[in-house]
């Protein structure tokens, strides 16, 4: 009789062992299962990342394309040599716009994860060329809306045209025989082009204090949006910021003032500039009108980023020329 409670009682301790076991299975698949599911989930956030990328950079190289394909689109006349030299440069241009913004690693462009630094710059380069092709097309096919653009650009440019100033000094780089019409013209567009730039400067600095760029943008990584700064070399990283971010805005200052100038200086013993073609005329006073705009951006940008560094240091008790950068 002493054996059947014996009996009873293995049973019961087998019953407790596959009980156990069954719930270290249990345990084991779910476990599993979660792994599998985290392992699956990260593996789309990736895939979701990828696609968000390349999107994203096709997106800009078209918009990149149209911008250099622009002035060739809306302007009548242009010829076959000149279609197909513009379509060259645009899809350069595209293709490396491409290759910067779906690279996982930092290339050439600046700022490329810290918005809208980029996008600020694209708008005020693309209303630029389209304003001044607008202009230069109201002459051919003028309509109400070219009417009053050149009408706005003529009126800033003739309010602007004063002695020293940057409009009198663009009209001063074109030949000495240029007729009233050409100098008219290029005052207009110079016009245009100074207006469009104060007007994405400003819009610019206000969308940073707006944001509290580059704060609320995240985490700033340094070494992606300025790839051509190496903060390990030259001293203080803060102060190498802070001092780039003074010359980039004296350039921006000046450089509306040396680049006549410079082509005044260049011209002699050459052709001198004349600006008859609409296409040249567009270019140049885009670039002499948005580089300036552009450096001045860079600098506010550096000098914000300097700021960033501080307070960070701040917070987390660095001294300074600590080589403390983390953002």
């Amino acid at each position: 009789m002493s054996s059947v409670p014996r009996v009873a009682v293995r049973n019961e301790r087998r019953q407790k062992l596959g009980k156990i076991e069954a719930a270290r299975h249990k345990a084991r698949d779910m476990i599993g299962k979660k792994t599998w599911q985290r392992t699956m989930a990260s593996r789309v956030e990736e895939g979701k990342a990828v696609v968000s990328r390349l999107a994203g950079a096709l997106i800009r190289a078209f918009i990149v394309m149209v911008l250099c394909a622009t002035p060739s689109v809306l302007l009548p006349g242009t010829g076959s040599d000149e279609k197909q030299m513009v379509a060259l440069v645009a899809l350069f241009a595209g293709m490396l716009t491409f290759v910067e913004y779906n690279a996982t690693y930092p290339g050439l462009i600046e700022f490329r994860d810290a918005p809208p630094f980029n996008r600020v710059r694209f708008f005020v380069l693309f209303l630029t060329v389209f304003c001044l092709t607008i202009i230069a097309r109201s002459s051919i096919y003028p309509t109400t809306i070219s009417r009053l653009v050149e009408a706005l650009g003529m009126v800033i440019g003739q309010g602007m045209d004063f002695p020293y100033s940057p409009i009198r000094l663009a009209t001063l780089m074109m030949a000495d025989g240029a007729s009233q019409d050409q100098v008219i013209a290029v005052r207009t567009a110079a016009g245009m082009a100074y207006l469009i730039s104060l007007i994405g400067l400003s819009v610019f600095v206000i969308l940073l204090k707006l944001h509290d760029w580059p704060s609320k943008a995240g985490a700033f990584n340094v070494w992606v949006n300025l790839p051509t700064f190496d903060p390990t070399t030259g001293g203080d990283v803060v102060s190498r910021l802070d001092r780039d971010a003074r010359i980039n805005i004296a350039l921006g200052f000046l450089l509306p003032f040396l680049i006549p100038a410079v082509v005044k200086i260049g011209s002699s013993g050459f052709e001198p500039l004349m600006l008859t073609s609409p296409q040249t005329l567009i270019w140049t006073m885009t670039a002499w009108a948005f580089l300036p705009a552009s450096l001045f951006m860079r600098g506010i940008a550096m000098g914000k980023i300097a700021d960033m560094i501080r307070q960070k240091r701040k917070v987390h008790g660095a001294m300074e020329n600590s080589g403390y950068i983390a953002a």
